[in-house]
């Protein structure tokens, strides 16, 4: 199995893209629901709290785990792999969701001004900066935390008139600043790219994160057949979360764009 963590209910946004991309594996999704939001965390908590996730996921029988959470990403991928991994599963491997959208923002070189939005923890992190500017040190880099974007997200508020007021109030740096291209940095956040890209304009293009990463999956499985040969190809899916069963199947179904079954309620040690 794949496995797929996320702090709530974002990483679905990922998990959608990969059921269309490679439908044939089988899927095994974690969203600590009861600890979310991470972005407001301290990084060692940030860190503690992944471990035990990918911890779970591997003993649930994964391969692989993708961290489809940007802010577990940016403050605990690093140390997962370095550290953690090579003490306890040196032969699995788990990887985020940052490189490969920084990567893909960059192939065309000719941007100038990159927008990236996210929670405090992303922002603060500099991962993406980082990251960008390990490919092109003179680009220029707009950034700017927007933290009740999830909260707003995560209550179902967002086609609420409040948060599309919200939403302008936090976008109108990007179109003072005249930005080229606008990285999502959280995974909420493609719920609200309709919204998003009327807002930016036709000058502005908003990367669809979620795709990006299902085309890196795919690639890094044709890469690594030591990885994809033990991944198995049922198309069984398996969810749980660490809150109410019922409002992860209410609400997480509208991220996935299917309906939700059969959820489980773990608590993560």
């Amino acid at each position: 199995m794949i496995g797929v963590f996320d702090s709530g209910f974002g990483g679905l946004t990922i998990l959608k893209s990969f059921l269309r991309k490679l439908p044939e594996y089988d899927y095994v999704y974690l969203g600590d629901n009861a600890r979310a939001p991470y972005g407001n965390k301290s990084q060692e908590l940030i860190y503690k709290y992944t471990a035990q996730a990918v911890n779970f996921l591997f003993k649930e029988g994964t391969e692989l785990v993708i961290i489809a959470c940007n802010t577990a990403s940016t403050e605990a991928l690093r140390k997962i792999q370095q550290e953690w991994l090579p003490k306890n599963y040196p032969k699995k491997r788990v990887l985020g969701v940052v490189i490969p959208v920084a990567e893909e923002v960059m192939k065309d070189k000719k941007n100038d001004k990159i927008g990236l939005i996210g929670t405090r923890a992303t922002i603060n992190s500099k991962t993406y900066n980082s990251e960008i500017r390990k490919i092109n040190q003179e680009i220029e880099i707009v950034e700017k935390a927007t933290p009740l974007l999830v909260p707003l997200i995560e209550e179902g508020w967002h086609k609420r008139r409040e948060a599309k007021m919200i939403l302008r109030s936090y976008l109108r740096l990007f179109k003072e600043k005249k930005v080229n291209k606008l990285i999502l940095g959280c995974t909420h956040y493609p719920i609200l790219q309709k919204e998003i890209n009327g807002i930016m304009g036709k000058n502005c293009t908003v990367l669809d994160s979620p795709e990006i990463v299902a085309v890196k999956l795919d690639n890094y499985l044709k890469r690594h057949g030591e990885i994809e040969g033990k991944i198995k190809k049922d198309k069984k899916r398996k969810y749980f979360t660490t809150d109410d069963v019922r409002r992860f199947e209410n609400l997480g179904q509208k991220f996935l764009g299917e309906s939700i079954q059969g959820v489980k309620k773990i608590e993560l040690k």
